[in-house]
């Protein structure tokens, strides 16, 4: 599309927001007000989701129809309902991008989580549902005083491909199953599954997590339909670049496998619809294997019909002039609309449909069903969300204020995030932590040090306490002392050089802090290098050499870096990732560096040598192809060396793991199946595999691995368990290993924890063919927990 009109569209956008700040309404408008407009059917609470909704439809002209089809929905004052602004964003706490929420207003911030691949590193189930409920029960109060809107485009649950996207931050990081259960998680709290008492979040490996699991609603329960807020996943699908080279998010074809679409691009999108029953879903700019993603009628069918969606379906801002005006995938706008709506899209965030819709009917491309269609999915999700029920303060969560905002638990929950969230990836000669008393000068070093504007990364909301790291660590020293040594994170001088270097000398202790903020990756930015930016590196080598005691190095931002030198520096004796640990980020950090929080976060994604850059960021094959010097991608397929691996992390203390009870044979009789041998079982190289999807007896293999995890150290902590399994090897592309279990376990001093694992061989050990069909290789199976190894034998007989 042109410059001028996506400028114009973006204008527009960013009237519509300060109108929405200027307009804030501690009563907002709501459809069905007594005493003239509570009387229509669509107002009758007693009548079914779809009954309502269809009523509604078959009070509209074509006109009004249109007009709905826009995240700023037009109001239909004849019928009593005011516009809606579908837009509203909320990926690690209510943000400031979307035109449905506004600061300007009673509520002045709202809690600020730390970025979600940072979350992710806690590997806790548990922890993702909470902050999930809490932003959702903050956003949900600033709608009751008109700040905000109750559907919300959120989580961002792409797989983190390639270290240099500059959206990797937003993510759950590289592992399908990892990003997987943290969109279920998240999406239940937000959506209110902790008021609805589910009480789901508790389980540790329960089979409700599974990959692949089934869609257990119940769709003649009413009250399991209803919605606190609406979670929206994003971007559907193979998105995950945003400019590199002549290549950009609106432009690029993304050729995927139907092996890597199985194992990789789908099982989150899966996911966060089947079991985390997401109410919306986001179609991606870019094109799929051809076809632009909001056209891929085939994937939004299958979303539909054989995951069992019940949402509606937005286009990415703008994404339905993509089709037509940069990808060049149709010659008119009609054509292009007529594409997404036949496909499945309901909704477009822009103006395109409004604009386009009538002249492609006018002309015959489109039949009004299509639009009746999309119509239904958008109002069935409001009513859902009780938009039709009248006064939202008189009904469920409408006690919900500014009370509930910025409370002690929300910001001791970002706390939490953070503190669990941090990595330790070196701790030479157990350096750290240190000891409060013994610190008597403290200099901290670095860019991001005292930066309190990019703690929380992309997608950011007001914060309520934001603190700085630096002003998190000044209160465990004595004398604390500061110099940036580069001006900005870009580090393009060293004028600054001498002060650090001069502070460094005069402490007891020094922290240097570098690494990335958003002026090096964000949306619409990648980086090209997986080095510090600028002369950073040369900042930190210089004050290393100069400081009396090796130094700390606390490094920010979302994408890995390469920081070999510092691994291999005597110099640099600890070093941290905190990526962008929120408005709780500079207290946590302290927390973990003085020793009042024992770190056990894990790296959720590799970190890759500054070679890797060489490796093309459009070619979107994870398997690796020796013939063409392709290394592959992500742990699972990944050949080459690894500065830091995926799991990697340190503790203050040790722990060792014992295999209690585990069998060391399943066995699956031919005749449970539920097809005959001939086409069930298949020879490969001599060795028998059969299609998972085949069989009929998955749950007779599903057993329990018992472990015991004991703390060897003299420090209390708790410890991410990661178990992987490595399946027979039938063909030369299938998995390293994968990741099919984890768990956060706390355990003090010398005390052993016991937990159990739930495997379902169907699901957890079943690999993915070069057709995308899901095979149970038979043989023996690894189960790798740290160092130890299991070995479990699937045979037929």
């Amino acid at each position: 599309m042109s410059f001028q009109h996506r400028s114009f569209f973006f204008l527009l956008q960013l009237v519509t927001l300060l109108i929405s700040i200027s307009s804030s309404d501690p009563n907002p408008q709501f459809p069905c007000q007594p005493p003239h407009f509570n009387s229509y059917v669509f107002c009758n609470t007693s009548l079914s989701v779809t009954d309502r909704a269809q009523s509604l439809i078959s009070l509209l002209t074509l006109q009004e129809k249109i007009q709905q089809l826009s995240n700023n929905a037009s109001g239909i004052p004849r019928l009593g309902i005011p516009p809606y602004e579908w837009w509203s964003e909320s990926l690690h706490g209510v943000a400031t991008n979307g035109p449905g929420v506004s600061f300007n207003g009673v509520v002045k911030a709202a809690t600020s989580f730390p970025q979600v691949l940072v979350t992710a590193a806690s590997f806790n189930r548990t922890l993702w549902f909470k902050i999930g409920s809490a932003i959702g029960v903050e956003a949900k109060a600033m709608y009751n005083v008109g700040q905000a809107g109750l559907t919300f485009w959120a989580p961002n649950i792409n797989i983190f491909r390639d270290p240099r996207w500059g959206r990797g931050q937003e993510t759950p990081g590289e592992d399908p199953m990892v990003v997987s259960a943290y969109a279920i998680e998240f999406v239940k709290g937000f959506q209110g599954g902790s008021w609805r008492g589910s009480g789901e979040f508790i389980d540790r490996f329960g089979g409700k997590r599974s990959l692949r699991g089934a869609n257990n609603d119940d769709d003649d329960d009413e009250r399991s339909d209803r919605l606190m807020n609406s979670a929206c996943c994003k971007h559907f699908i193979a998105y995950d670049l945003e400019k590199w080279k002549n290549f950009t998010r609106y432009t690029f074809n993304a050729v995927v496998t139907k092996q890597d679409m199985e194992d990789t691009y789908e099982p989150p999108f899966r996911s966060c619809i089947q079991q985390g029953k997401a109410s919306c879903l986001m179609c991606s700019y870019n094109e799929v294997n051809g076809v632009p993603a909001c056209a891929r009628g085939d994937l939004l069918e299958k979303v539909r019909n054989e995951w069992g969606f019940k949402g509606y379906i937005t286009s990415d801002c703008d994404a339905v002039a993509t089709v037509q005006e940069y990808q060049n995938y149709t010659k008119k706008p009609e054509d292009a609309v007529a594409d997404v709506l036949e496909a499945g899209v309901d909704i477009n965030c822009g103006s395109y449909l409004v604009r386009n819709t009538q002249k492609t009917i006018e002309e015959g491309k489109l039949q009004e069903i299509y639009i009746d269609r999309a119509l239904l999915n958008l109002f069935s999700v409001q009513l859902r969300l009780g938009l039709f029920d009248g006064d939202p303060r008189k009904g469920l969560f409408g006690n919900f204020g500014p009370q509930e905002i910025c409370n002690s638990e929300h910001k001791m929950l970002a706390l939490e995030a953070g503190r669990e969230g941090i990595v330790l990836l070196k701790n030479k000669k157990k350096f750290l932590p240190l000891n409060r008393n013994a610190v008597s000068s403290l200099a901290i070093i670095g860019p991001m040090a005292n930066n309190i504007s990019n703690m929380g990364g992309g997608y950011t909301g007001v914060p309520c306490d934001p603190k700085s790291l630096f002003e998190g660590l000044q209160g465990y020293a004595k004398q604390a002392s500061y110099a940036s040594g580069c001006s900005d994170v870009p580090c393009d001088s060293d004028a600054g050089f001498n002060e650090a270097i001069l502070t460094a000398k005069k402490a007891d202790f020094v922290i240097v802090i570098a690494g990335l903020d958003l002026s090096q990756e964000t949306e619409d930015h990648d980086r090209v290098s997986l080095l510090l930016p600028g002369k950073q590196m040369a900042l930190v080598s210089s004050v290393a050499a100069a400081s009396e005691r090796p130094i700390v190095l606390v490094l920010t931002g979302g994408g890995p870096l390469d920081v070999s030198f510092a691994e291999g520096d005597p110099n640099i004796a600890s070093i941290l990732w905190v990526g962008y640990p929120g408005e709780a980020g500079g207290k946590a950090l302290a927390e973990v560096i003085f020793g009042d929080f024992n770190p056990g976060g894990r790296l959720p994604m590799t970190w890759y040598p500054e070679s890797f850059t060489k490796v093309a960021m459009n070619d979107m094959n994870m398997r690796a192809d020796p013939f063409r010097g392709y290394p592959g991608r992500t742990y699972r397929f990944y050949t080459g060396y690894r500065v830091y691996g995926f799991g990697h992390g340190l503790s203050y203390t040790d722990f060792t793991y014992k295999f209690l009870s585990a069998p060391s044979k399943l066995s699956l009789w031919r005749s449970s199946t539920g097809t005959s041998s001939k086409t069930l079982l298949h020879q490969r190289q001599e060795l028998d595999y059969i299609h998972a999807d085949e069989v009929t007896s998955c749950d007779s293999l599903r057993f329990y691995l018992h472990i015991s995890v004991t703390n060897v150290g003299d420090m209390d902590g708790s410890h991410v368990v990661l178990l992987f399994s490595r399946a027979p090897k039938i063909f030369d592309r299938s998995p390293q290993k994968q990741l099919i279990a984890f768990d956060r376990v706390h355990t003090r001093v010398y005390g052993t924890t016991e937990t159990s694992i739930l495997i379902d061989p169907c699901n957890h050990l079943s690999i993915a063919d070069e057709h995308g069909k899901r095979i149970l290789p038979l043989g023996d199976y690894v189960l790798t927990l740290g160092d130890l190894e299991h070995f479990v034998s699937i045979e037929t007989y």
